[in-house]
């Protein structure tokens, strides 16, 4: 929560410049222990870019930062738990971006119905 409170306008306006670059290293991601992570950083990327050029106008700004801040936490070299840590390399990722769907689980459900979007395959589980 409180890294998604840190995102302003601008900072959704560089992500969304890195958006393309970033969904090409989340389809990369090589996470066995965490098999629905890949599906959710893509997921929560095309809802940030769907907002961000008006394509979808109804997520709450809430659940655009949160979904920000995971993509953004998600792509960053040095975090909490490195991502070349053997098998739970990438454990803090799927828990930011699980926090994220399920904080705002009704919001994100939403959008995915409207994009058409199985959100049931965008699991909050690891």
């Amino acid at each position: 929560m409180h890294g998604a409170s840190l995102v302003t306008p601008a900072t959704l306006e560089k992500v969304l410049r890195s958006l393309p670059m970033w969904k090409v290293e989340f389809a990369q991601i090589n996470a066995p222990n965490f098999p629905h992570l890949v599906d959710q950083l893509e997921f929560l990327a095309d809802c940030v870019e769907d907002v961000a050029e008006g394509a979808y106008k109804d997520l709450p700004y809430s659940a655009l930062s949160a979904a920000v801040f995971a993509i953004t936490y998600a792509h960053k070299k040095t975090d909490i738990i490195p991502d070349h840590i053997g098998p739970l390399g990438h454990a803090d990722d799927s828990g930011v971006a699980r926090a994220a769907i399920i904080l705002y689980g009704r919001a994100f459900a939403a959008y995915a119905d409207k994009v058409g979007v199985d959100f049931d395959k965008i699991t909050s589980q690891p």
